[in-house]
């Protein structure tokens, strides 16, 4: 169980009609702008979210075959080929709607409810029959970081019906939970680092120098940063990090294999997945902007400017 307590509050980007500003979140505000028409965008992050669902839906509807971050689904599960389009289209439709104005409430709402129960019905179950499989972990904690992504912008976005029936998800709550959540992500990366050491190193490029101590180090980053922002340490700059390496090994790691002409659908799949999981770690690092990159507890809490 999550404890919202230790966690870092929310502070989150918000656009005004005089221009950018960062404030403190309460939980009855947001950045929500329903019933407005429009382009809208609330971070770099937020952007390139909406656009990576886009195009994931795009490709579902034209191969018919779902994209890597629903995967594994059983090939005899019933209904599979109604659940790729679905996928598809939620893809699709949510990502657009998160660019408008009047939709991005709805949207955000949407899309998180699908990743929560999909995390639920397909990721958990897998962790809790083999509670000592460091892949369960690891596979579970993929779709945790887009959940995390997808949480924040509807925290963010959340109306007044939402804080109403679903407060502690929504606001500052909804913001520290989805922390929390992408925290223990991070941790069960760095641990999947560890117990699959020389499949690790294996992915390291030729060119750089001692691929198990890169091994060693990138799971022990992903370690450190998820125990940064639980415990509200040097939380930005741990947000920031992670982000960052997930964006490292996927130009470093999966670009290059599939640009080399010989890339099979695994590298395909690994490659989308390595992408989509950049991105919703960039909403993760952009609520933490305008504070203190070495903060600690509730110095981390201040407010800024952009």
């Amino acid at each position: 169980m999550l404890i919202v307590g230790p966690f870092d509050c929310a502070i989150i980007s918000r656009l005004h009609a005089g221009g950018r500003q960062l404030m403190s979140h309460d939980p009855k505000e947001s950045f929500s702008t329903e019933g407005r028409w429009g382009f809208h965008l609330a971070s770099p992050g937020h952007a390139l979210f909406s656009a990576t669902l886009i195009a994931l839906g795009v490709y579902g509807l034209a191969s018919g075959h779902l994209a890597g971050i629903w995967q594994p689904v059983p090939g005899i599960l019933p209904g599979r080929e109604f659940l790729v389009y679905l996928c598809a289209l939620l893809a699709l439709g949510t990502g657009l709607g998160l660019l408008c104005r009047s939709t991005a409430a709805s949207a955000s709402r949407l899309l998180f409810a699908y990743l929560l129960l999909w995390f639920m019905f397909f990721k958990a179950p897998g962790i809790f029959l083999s509670p000592m499989s460091a892949g369960a972990y690891e596979s579970g904690g993929e779709t945790a970081v887009i959940v995390s992504g997808a949480w924040i912008l509807y925290a963010g976005f959340s109306t007044k019906w939402d804080h109403r029936y679903l407060g502690f998800a929504t606001g500052k709550s909804g913001i520290c939970l989805a922390r929390g959540f992408y925290s223990l992500a991070l941790i069960a990366f760095g641990i999947s680092h560890f117990a699959y050491l020389k499949l690790t190193a294996s992915l390291v490029p030729g060119w750089l120098p001692g691929p198990f101590a890169w091994a060693y180090f990138t799971g022990s980053m992903y370690i450190a940063a998820g125990l940064g922002i639980l415990t509200r340490v040097y939380a930005r700059l741990a947000a920031t990090l992670s982000a960052l390496q997930m964006g490292l090994f996927t130009v470093l790691v999966w670009v290059p294999m599939v640009m080399a002409g010989s890339a099979q659908a695994f590298q395909w799949s690994e490659l989308t997945i390595s992408w989509t999981l950049t991105v919703s770690a960039l909403i993760v690092a952009d609520s933490y902007r305008g504070r203190p990159w070495l903060a600690i507890g509730k110095a981390s809490a201040q407010a800024g400017t952009l």
